[in-house]
Order: structure tokens, then C-alpha cells, then sequence
């Protein structure tokens, strides 16, 4: 079964995005996800800018090995993203100033509503 994760939680402040990155772990070795879209305050899992303290879980750290390790495409939406100040060199005024995490991609709503299309369930976090 091919599934959908839509993540709209921030990284920290609340518990939505672990338990996204938790059901991501579960669904994966029984299923196929197709990709795992940030989109409004989940835009934060991408930003590369978060720094936790060191007792703290690093959940920008565990989606990037998470996708290197399965393969699963993590999409944000560049609207969203860029309102929030997470942003890839192609988009930032001041290429310094780059703050999309690595593994992350910037996805329109377009490349979205294709993998809805593709996809046999979707889940919102």
C-alpha cells in the first residue's frame, strides 16, 4: 500500500511532528511512502538552523537519516517554507543565508497533488 505522510506540526513546541516521524518509522517496513510533505509549521523539520540541546532528540537530524536510510523523498512546500524563512539557494535573497536542511527538498503543491493522486492513503499530522 502506498501512503502519503502530510506533516504540518513544527519540529519542537509540540508532539505532532515526533509522532509523524514515529509513524513513519512504523508504516515503512510494512508499506511504501511515497514522500512525506512539510507544509505549514511542519516546514520547520527542514530548517537546518535547529539546533536542540544535546539531551534533546534531534528530529531534524533523525528525518534526514530516516530518508537516506528508506529512500522516502522529504518534500516542503516552498510557500510555506520561504513565509518561515526556510529557504535553498535558489530562493534566498543572500545566498549566506541558506537554511533548508540537507536531504529536504522545496516542492510546489503541484508535485503534491501528484503523489496524492499516486497514493492508496493519505495521513495528516
Amino acid at each position: 500500500m502506498d501512503y502519503v505522510l502530510v506533516v504540518k506540526q513544527s519540529v519542537y513546541g509540540s508532539q505532532g511532528a515526533f509522532l509523524a516521524y514515529q509513524l513513519a518509522q512504523e508504516l515503512v517496513h510494512k508499506h511504501h511512502i511515497r514522500q512525506i510533505f512539510f507544509y505549514q509549521d511542519g516546514v520547520s523539520n527542514g530548517n537546518a538552523l535547529v539546533y536542540p540541546a544535546n539531551d534533546e532528540f534531534h528530529l531534524v537530524k533523525a528525518w534526514q537519516a530516516f530518508s537516506r536510510q528508506f529512500n522516502v523523498p522529504l518534500h516542503l512546500c516552498v510557500a510555506a517554507a520561504q513565509r518561515r524563512g526556510v529557504v535553498d539557494s535558489e530562493s534566498a535573497a543572500d545566498k549566506s543565508a541558506v537554511s533548508l536542511a540537507d536531504v529536504f527538498q522545496l516542492a510546489g503543491l503541484g508535485e503534491f497533488s501528484q503523489a496524492l493522486l499516486q497514493a492508496d492513503r493519505v495521513i495528516t499530522v
